[in-house]
Protein backbone atom coordinates (compact mmCIF):
# COMPACT_ATOMS: atom_id res chain seq x y z
CA UNK A 1 0.00 0.00 0.00
CA UNK A 2 2.54 2.44 0.69
CA UNK A 3 4.45 1.52 -2.19
CA UNK A 4 1.31 2.55 -4.40
CA UNK A 5 1.04 5.44 -2.76
CA UNK A 6 4.56 6.50 -3.21
CA UNK A 7 3.96 5.37 -7.03
CA UNK A 8 1.20 7.40 -7.58
CA UNK A 9 2.36 10.44 -5.50
CA UNK A 10 5.49 10.58 -7.70
CA UNK A 11 3.09 10.66 -11.15
CA UNK A 12 3.82 6.89 -12.78
CA UNK A 13 0.22 6.19 -12.75
CA UNK A 14 -1.90 8.46 -14.65
CA UNK A 15 -5.57 7.88 -13.66
CA UNK A 16 -7.97 7.10 -15.98
CA UNK A 17 -9.89 10.76 -16.50
CA UNK A 18 -13.43 11.00 -15.43
CA UNK A 19 -16.19 10.24 -17.63
CA UNK A 20 -17.06 14.63 -17.91
CA UNK A 21 -13.91 15.04 -18.86
CA UNK A 22 -14.91 13.84 -22.31
CA UNK A 23 -17.59 16.23 -23.20
CA UNK A 24 -14.66 19.27 -22.84
CA UNK A 25 -13.01 19.19 -26.19
CA UNK A 26 -16.91 18.18 -27.81
CA UNK A 27 -17.77 21.36 -26.61
CA UNK A 28 -15.09 22.88 -28.30
CA UNK A 29 -16.25 21.28 -31.52
CA UNK A 30 -19.99 21.74 -30.98
CA UNK A 31 -18.82 25.88 -30.69
CA UNK A 32 -17.09 25.74 -33.68
CA UNK A 33 -20.22 23.42 -35.44
CA UNK A 34 -22.46 26.22 -34.48
CA UNK A 35 -20.20 29.34 -35.62
CA UNK A 36 -19.94 27.53 -38.83
CA UNK A 37 -24.46 27.44 -38.21
CA UNK A 38 -24.39 30.84 -37.57
CA UNK A 39 -22.14 32.25 -40.31
CA UNK A 40 -24.13 29.72 -42.75
CA UNK A 41 -27.55 32.08 -41.49
CA UNK A 42 -26.17 35.30 -41.67
CA UNK A 43 -24.64 34.75 -45.57
CA UNK A 44 -28.24 33.78 -46.14
CA UNK A 45 -30.17 36.33 -44.14
CA UNK A 46 -27.53 38.81 -46.81
CA UNK A 47 -28.92 37.69 -49.75
CA UNK A 48 -32.81 39.54 -48.69
CA UNK A 49 -31.10 42.84 -47.70
CA UNK A 50 -28.07 44.81 -45.71
CA UNK A 51 -25.87 42.60 -47.49
CA UNK A 52 -22.80 44.41 -46.00
CA UNK A 53 -23.37 43.73 -42.26
CA UNK A 54 -24.64 40.23 -42.60
CA UNK A 55 -21.63 38.59 -44.59
CA UNK A 56 -19.17 40.76 -42.26
CA UNK A 57 -20.75 38.52 -39.70
CA UNK A 58 -20.81 35.49 -41.59
CA UNK A 59 -17.07 36.06 -42.23
CA UNK A 60 -16.06 36.84 -38.40
CA UNK A 61 -18.04 33.86 -37.73
CA UNK A 62 -15.49 31.71 -39.46
CA UNK A 63 -12.42 33.32 -38.37
CA UNK A 64 -13.62 32.82 -34.88
CA UNK A 65 -14.25 29.18 -35.33
CA UNK A 66 -10.42 28.20 -36.03
CA UNK A 67 -9.29 29.01 -32.59
CA UNK A 68 -12.11 27.04 -31.06
CA UNK A 69 -10.93 24.38 -33.45
CA UNK A 70 -7.45 24.49 -32.42
CA UNK A 71 -8.47 24.14 -28.86
CA UNK A 72 -10.57 21.19 -28.87
CA UNK A 73 -7.60 18.85 -30.29
CA UNK A 74 -5.41 20.27 -28.29
CA UNK A 75 -7.36 19.83 -25.08
CA UNK A 76 -8.15 16.18 -25.99
CA UNK A 77 -4.70 15.58 -25.79
CA UNK A 78 -3.62 17.58 -22.82
CA UNK A 79 -6.74 15.65 -20.53
CA UNK A 80 -6.05 12.45 -22.18
CA UNK A 81 -9.67 12.40 -23.81
CA UNK A 82 -8.73 11.88 -27.13
CA UNK A 83 -11.28 9.03 -29.25
CA UNK A 84 -12.21 7.98 -32.40
CA UNK A 85 -15.71 9.64 -31.92
CA UNK A 86 -14.46 13.01 -30.95
CA UNK A 87 -12.32 12.63 -34.09
CA UNK A 88 -14.90 12.09 -35.98
CA UNK A 89 -17.14 14.47 -34.59
CA UNK A 90 -14.52 17.42 -35.18
CA UNK A 91 -14.30 16.12 -39.18
CA UNK A 92 -17.76 16.77 -39.31
CA UNK A 93 -17.73 19.89 -37.56
CA UNK A 94 -14.45 21.57 -40.02
CA UNK A 95 -16.91 20.39 -42.97
CA UNK A 96 -19.45 22.83 -41.96
CA UNK A 97 -17.20 25.60 -40.50
CA UNK A 98 -14.17 25.45 -42.87
CA UNK A 99 -16.23 23.73 -45.65
CA UNK A 100 -19.86 24.91 -46.40
CA UNK A 101 -19.61 28.09 -44.44
CA UNK A 102 -17.03 29.33 -46.50
CA UNK A 103 -18.20 28.64 -49.50
CA UNK A 104 -21.39 29.72 -49.74
CA UNK A 105 -20.17 33.03 -48.10
CA UNK A 106 -17.62 32.79 -50.99
CA UNK A 107 -20.42 32.79 -53.62
CA UNK A 108 -22.39 35.32 -52.30
CA UNK A 109 -20.00 38.19 -51.82
CA UNK A 110 -17.85 37.73 -55.16
CA UNK A 111 -20.54 36.70 -57.37
CA UNK A 112 -24.59 37.29 -56.38
CA UNK A 113 -24.01 40.55 -56.00
CA UNK A 114 -23.43 41.71 -59.52
CA UNK A 115 -25.29 43.94 -61.06
CA UNK A 116 -27.57 43.34 -63.38
CA UNK A 117 -25.81 46.49 -65.84
CA UNK A 118 -22.60 44.24 -66.81
CA UNK A 119 -22.74 42.17 -69.44
CA UNK A 120 -25.61 39.55 -69.20
CA UNK A 121 -23.42 37.05 -71.05
CA UNK A 122 -20.38 37.94 -68.82
CA UNK A 123 -22.29 37.47 -65.69
CA UNK A 124 -23.97 34.66 -66.54
CA UNK A 125 -20.64 32.68 -67.28
CA UNK A 126 -19.36 34.16 -64.01
CA UNK A 127 -21.59 33.45 -61.57
CA UNK A 128 -21.37 29.64 -63.00
CA UNK A 129 -17.99 29.30 -62.79
CA UNK A 130 -18.37 31.13 -59.48
CA UNK A 131 -20.77 28.39 -58.03
CA UNK A 132 -17.95 25.77 -59.35
CA UNK A 133 -15.26 26.89 -57.98
CA UNK A 134 -16.87 27.59 -54.64
CA UNK A 135 -17.96 23.59 -54.63
CA UNK A 136 -14.74 22.80 -55.91
CA UNK A 137 -13.32 24.32 -52.27
CA UNK A 138 -15.66 22.51 -50.46
CA UNK A 139 -15.16 19.04 -52.52
CA UNK A 140 -11.38 19.89 -51.57
CA UNK A 141 -11.86 20.72 -48.29
CA UNK A 142 -13.93 17.33 -47.35
CA UNK A 143 -11.02 15.68 -49.84
CA UNK A 144 -8.07 17.39 -47.48
CA UNK A 145 -9.69 15.88 -44.37
CA UNK A 146 -10.74 12.68 -45.35
CA UNK A 147 -6.98 12.31 -46.32
CA UNK A 148 -6.06 13.49 -43.00
CA UNK A 149 -7.45 10.90 -41.12
CA UNK A 150 -6.68 8.31 -43.03
CA UNK A 151 -2.84 9.30 -43.18
CA UNK A 152 -0.54 7.26 -40.73
CA UNK A 153 2.27 9.80 -40.59
CA UNK A 154 2.26 11.47 -43.77
CA UNK A 155 5.09 13.20 -45.44
CA UNK A 156 5.11 15.99 -47.59
CA UNK A 157 6.47 16.29 -51.27
CA UNK A 158 9.21 19.07 -50.03
CA UNK A 159 10.39 17.73 -46.56
CA UNK A 160 11.57 20.50 -44.29
CA UNK A 161 13.52 20.56 -40.87
CA UNK A 162 13.58 16.81 -39.70
CA UNK A 163 12.18 17.26 -36.38
CA UNK A 164 9.74 19.74 -37.23
CA UNK A 165 5.93 19.06 -37.90
CA UNK A 166 4.30 20.10 -41.08
CA UNK A 167 0.87 19.37 -42.62
CA UNK A 168 0.92 17.66 -45.55
CA UNK A 169 -1.49 20.71 -48.06
CA UNK A 170 -2.97 23.63 -46.55
CA UNK A 171 -5.15 22.88 -43.83
CA UNK A 172 -8.91 23.69 -44.48
CA UNK A 173 -9.29 26.25 -41.47
CA UNK A 174 -6.26 28.33 -43.24
CA UNK A 175 -7.90 28.25 -46.58
CA UNK A 176 -11.86 29.06 -44.82
CA UNK A 177 -9.76 31.70 -42.79
CA UNK A 178 -7.74 33.28 -45.89
CA UNK A 179 -11.31 33.70 -47.69
CA UNK A 180 -13.72 34.78 -44.21
CA UNK A 181 -10.77 37.12 -43.73
CA UNK A 182 -10.63 38.92 -47.39
CA UNK A 183 -14.64 39.47 -46.98
CA UNK A 184 -13.67 41.09 -43.74
CA UNK A 185 -11.16 43.04 -44.89
CA UNK A 186 -13.71 44.80 -47.24
CA UNK A 187 -15.88 44.84 -44.62
CA UNK A 188 -18.46 43.08 -45.92
CA UNK A 189 -19.38 45.05 -49.16
CA UNK A 190 -20.40 43.07 -51.52
CA UNK A 191 -18.55 42.88 -54.70
CA UNK A 192 -20.23 44.79 -57.44
CA UNK A 193 -17.42 44.66 -60.71
CA UNK A 194 -16.85 41.74 -62.36
CA UNK A 195 -13.01 42.92 -62.71
CA UNK A 196 -12.46 42.04 -59.23
CA UNK A 197 -15.00 38.89 -59.12
CA UNK A 198 -12.07 37.75 -61.38
CA UNK A 199 -9.32 37.55 -59.10
CA UNK A 200 -11.65 36.06 -56.56
CA UNK A 201 -12.46 33.32 -58.50
CA UNK A 202 -8.66 32.61 -58.97
CA UNK A 203 -8.12 33.15 -55.10
CA UNK A 204 -10.98 30.42 -54.07
CA UNK A 205 -9.96 28.17 -56.80
CA UNK A 206 -5.77 28.46 -55.46
CA UNK A 207 -7.19 27.63 -52.02
CA UNK A 208 -8.87 24.26 -53.27
CA UNK A 209 -5.97 23.07 -54.53
CA UNK A 210 -3.48 24.01 -51.84
CA UNK A 211 -5.65 21.92 -50.03
CA UNK A 212 -5.66 18.86 -52.17
CA UNK A 213 -1.94 19.72 -52.51
CA UNK A 214 0.90 17.86 -50.85
CA UNK A 215 3.17 20.79 -49.96
CA UNK A 216 4.23 21.43 -46.54
CA UNK A 217 2.50 23.99 -44.61
CA UNK A 218 3.73 25.14 -41.35
CA UNK A 219 2.24 23.41 -37.93
CA UNK A 220 1.15 25.13 -34.71
CA UNK A 221 1.13 21.85 -32.95
CA UNK A 222 5.32 22.82 -31.94
CA UNK A 223 4.10 25.46 -29.66
CA UNK A 224 3.74 24.14 -26.29
CA UNK A 225 1.93 25.33 -23.49
CA UNK A 226 1.94 22.81 -21.21
CA UNK A 227 5.64 23.91 -19.96
CA UNK A 228 6.98 24.63 -16.16
CA UNK A 229 7.52 28.78 -17.18
CA UNK A 230 5.46 29.71 -20.45
CA UNK A 231 4.92 32.98 -18.82
CA UNK A 232 6.81 35.06 -21.74
CA UNK A 233 5.35 32.55 -24.56
CA UNK A 234 1.64 33.61 -23.03
CA UNK A 235 2.84 37.38 -23.07
CA UNK A 236 3.83 37.22 -26.42
CA UNK A 237 0.42 35.58 -27.70
CA UNK A 238 -2.16 38.21 -25.63
CA UNK A 239 -0.11 40.66 -27.56
CA UNK A 240 -0.53 39.14 -30.67
CA UNK A 241 -4.30 38.36 -29.76
CA UNK A 242 -4.46 42.21 -28.94
CA UNK A 243 -2.98 42.95 -32.35
CA UNK A 244 -5.62 40.63 -34.37
CA UNK A 245 -8.17 41.92 -32.31
CA UNK A 246 -7.50 45.59 -32.92
CA UNK A 247 -6.55 45.94 -36.53
CA UNK A 248 -8.91 42.60 -37.64
CA UNK A 249 -9.39 43.57 -40.80
CA UNK A 250 -5.94 44.39 -42.02
CA UNK A 251 -3.88 42.05 -40.14
CA UNK A 252 -6.02 39.19 -40.52
CA UNK A 253 -5.80 39.63 -43.81
CA UNK A 254 -2.19 39.47 -43.62
CA UNK A 255 -1.61 36.67 -42.07
CA UNK A 256 -3.61 34.44 -43.68
CA UNK A 257 -1.70 35.99 -47.13
CA UNK A 258 1.43 35.12 -45.59
CA UNK A 259 0.50 31.49 -44.29
CA UNK A 260 -0.84 30.39 -47.59
CA UNK A 261 2.60 32.19 -49.34
CA UNK A 262 4.50 30.32 -46.88
CA UNK A 263 3.78 26.97 -48.47
CA UNK A 264 3.99 28.30 -52.06
CA UNK A 265 7.42 29.34 -51.00
CA UNK A 266 8.62 26.53 -49.36
CA UNK A 267 7.85 24.01 -52.43
CA UNK A 268 9.21 26.65 -54.99
CA UNK A 269 12.39 26.73 -52.91
CA UNK A 270 12.45 23.41 -52.77
CA UNK A 271 12.43 22.86 -56.81
CA UNK A 272 14.92 25.25 -57.17
CA UNK A 273 17.55 23.64 -54.81
CA UNK A 274 16.89 20.13 -56.47
CA UNK A 275 16.88 21.48 -59.60
CA UNK A 276 20.09 23.46 -58.94
CA UNK A 277 22.04 19.90 -57.40
CA UNK A 278 20.90 18.33 -60.58
CA UNK A 279 22.57 20.84 -62.89
CA UNK A 280 25.29 20.96 -60.83
CA UNK A 281 26.02 17.51 -60.75
CA UNK A 282 25.53 16.98 -64.08
CA UNK A 283 28.42 19.56 -64.70
CA UNK A 284 30.90 17.83 -62.63
CA UNK A 285 33.48 16.22 -64.93
CA UNK A 286 33.15 12.24 -64.82
CA UNK A 287 36.41 11.73 -63.56
CA UNK A 288 36.00 7.84 -62.50
CA UNK A 289 34.88 6.92 -66.35
CA UNK A 290 38.21 9.08 -67.73
CA UNK A 291 40.73 7.18 -65.78
CA UNK A 292 39.20 3.84 -66.77
CA UNK A 293 39.52 5.18 -69.95
CA UNK A 294 42.80 6.09 -70.24
CA UNK A 295 43.58 2.62 -68.38
CA UNK A 296 42.39 1.32 -70.47
CA UNK A 297 43.60 2.56 -73.45
CA UNK A 298 47.28 2.04 -72.15
CA UNK A 299 47.70 -1.73 -73.15
CA UNK A 300 46.04 -1.45 -75.79
CA UNK A 301 48.98 1.06 -76.74
CA UNK A 302 51.96 -1.49 -75.08
CA UNK A 303 50.73 -4.20 -76.77
CA UNK A 304 50.56 -2.03 -80.57
CA UNK A 305 54.51 -0.93 -79.53
CA UNK A 306 55.08 -4.59 -79.30
CA UNK A 307 53.81 -6.35 -81.92
CA UNK A 308 55.70 -3.83 -83.81
CA UNK A 309 58.79 -4.85 -81.97
CA UNK A 310 58.54 -8.16 -82.91
CA UNK A 311 58.49 -7.54 -86.51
Amino acid sequence: MIAQARVRREGRVHPHPRRGMFLLPSLFTAGTMALGYYSITQTIAALSGSAQTHLDWAAIAILIAIPFDALDGRIARMTNTASAFGKELDSLADVIAFGAAPSLLSFAWGFHFLPLSVNPHLREHLLQAGAFICFLFLLSGASRLARFNISQDAQPRNPGRPGHKYFVGMPIPAGAGLLAATVHFFYGIPVFSWWISLPWLVLVGLCAFLMVSTWRFWSAKEINLSRRHPFQLLVLLALVAYIMLRYSNVMLFLAALVYMFSGIWARTAYSWSRRRRRRAAEAEPPVESELESEMGDEPHSLAHHGSFDLR
